[in-house]
């Protein structure tokens, strides 16, 4: 372990470099299922853009979180979680892991430190050092997460444990639900981008689209208290977002702004026996969705909407090329 390893996270935390360069790059960050990418993801950009979950394989896209300061500009890509795939979408997330770390400066491979490292763990550095050899590769960070989880013996014992896996150019833990050592963490980051201008506005904060972040507030909801088997079952796509006569017909259009504003999605499941979970008993358990989405759609969209959910059977849909790229996988 370098001298600068051997205590993770130390930078100063000023984050300017002298001369006045302004670095900007693609930041991935990677890792087994629910180690923590989206909740860090949000705590980096400083509002929520990745949906999070207890459930694991949540995150379906290469999510884009921005994060603009005086000195750099901070792409963040959250991907989805690799693991051993059992489907067709299992195999296109796993792609798209791969497709995307080809493409970015930096990964950030994320490690919980409750938890020991494992398979899944050694299988994504085996990948990264093989990426690395015989050409220039991205440049490498270890983030330990969740350190608000563990003792300063257990961290520590961990933080050696990962010096281990794979030659990293840095290693800094942090807690992200906390807010522990995010700062450190961005300088760190900051430092191995290359120098180049921003690249996006001051103001955005992510390049996912108003109904993309919509249908995955919907599928967070959907996901709360469900069942182990139903989450990898459920996809969500916004049929529309249109304003309408708040005091006439309910589908009659009108003028920005002077209407109520209804969104209308369907969630898919693959069986009609999840169709029943998903609207439960007497519908309640999908009023109980709808409510739990239509407060974070109201702070999205910074105004009420009324939301009309329906809940249809896509038979098998994780397994059939045809129906998974209409659900847009």
């Amino acid at each position: 372990m370098s001298d600068e390893q051997q205590v993770p996270g130390t930078a100063d935390g000023t984050g300017a470099e002298s001369g006045g360069v302004h670095r900007a790059g693609f930041v991935a960050l990677v890792g087994r299922p629910n180690v923590g990418k989206s909740t860090l993801t949000n705590a980096l950009v400083g509002e929520k853009v990745a949906i999070t979950s207890t459930k694991p394989q949540t995150t379906r896209r290469a999510i884009r979180g921005i994060v603009t300061r005086e000195d750099s500009q901070i792409i963040l890509v959250d991907t989805p979680g690799v693991h051993r795939p059992r489907t067709l979408l299992g195999e296109r997330l796993n792609d798209l892991v791969r497709e995307t770390l080809g493409e970015v400066d930096v990964v950030g491979f994320c490690l919980p430190a409750d938890q020991k490292i494992g398979p899944g763990d050694r299988f994504i550095a085996e990948d990264l050092v093989e990426m690395r050899t015989g050409r220039r590769g991205p440049r490498v960070v270890a983030i330990v997460t969740k350190i608000d989880l563990v003792g300063r013996d257990a961290l520590a014992e961990h933080l050696m444990n990962v010096d281990q896996l794979m030659d990293f150019d840095e290693i800094v833990p942090i807690s992200a639900v906390k807010g522990e050592q995010i700062d450190v963490l961005m300088d760190v980051v900051t430092r191995q981008l290359p120098e180049g201008p921003q690249l996006y506005p001051d103001d955005q904060l992510t390049e996912e689209t108003r109904d993309d972040r919509i249908s995955e507030l919907i599928r967070e909801a959907a996901l709360e208290g469900v069942r182990d088997e139903l989450p990898h079952s459920i996809a969500v796509v916004v049929e529309e977002v249109v304003e309408v006569d708040p005091d006439g017909d309910a589908f009659t259009p009108v003028e920005p702004g002077t209407g109520r504003l209804v969104v209308r999605a369907t969630l898919f499941v693959e069986r009609d026996s999840q169709k029943g979970i998903i609207i439960g008993r007497g519908g309640s358990r999908l009023k109980e969705v709808g409510s739990r989405a239509r407060s974070e759609i109201n702070a999205l969209l910074g105004r009420k909407v009324h939301l009309d959910l329906r809940v249809k059977v896509a038979k098998e849909w994780q397994r059939d090329p045809k129906q998974l790229g209409r659900l847009g996988f």
